[in-house]
């Protein structure tokens, strides 16, 4: 479930507010997306994943509110899109696996 949108990293992009299958979001006054229905978060991880600032936090667990502060969660931003390899200079956690990396040279 969508826990943080971080202020501070935050560059107003709305990209969150765009891919969210569920709406969850809504354009705060000041350009910064904020969480309004968050008990409509289906834990997808799109805003996070295409968050280009590591600007979100969603917690995996679909079914319960943490309640994390944005300090608190300074170290978890951004962290699935980064288990992903999305972002500069990141590699797929998947791309240290002994099977995908036979499996990009294997023809079947």
């Amino acid at each position: 479930m969508i826990e943080v949108v971080s202020e501070s990293r935050c560059v107003s992009c709305n990209q969150c507010v765009s891919v969210c299958p569920t709406n969850v979001f809504d354009r705060g006054d000041d350009g910064i997306p904020v969480i309004a229905r968050q008990d409509e978060c289906q834990t997808c991880f799109m805003c996070e994943l295409y968050c280009p600032v590591d600007a979100l936090y969603v917690a995996p667990d679909s079914e319960k509110v943490i309640g994390i502060s944005e300090q608190e969660a300074e170290h978890l931003l951004g962290g699935y899109r980064e288990k992903v390899g999305w972002g500069k200079g990141r590699t797929p956690v998947a791309s240290h696996d002994y099977m995908y990396r036979i499996s990009k040279f294997a023809s079947f």
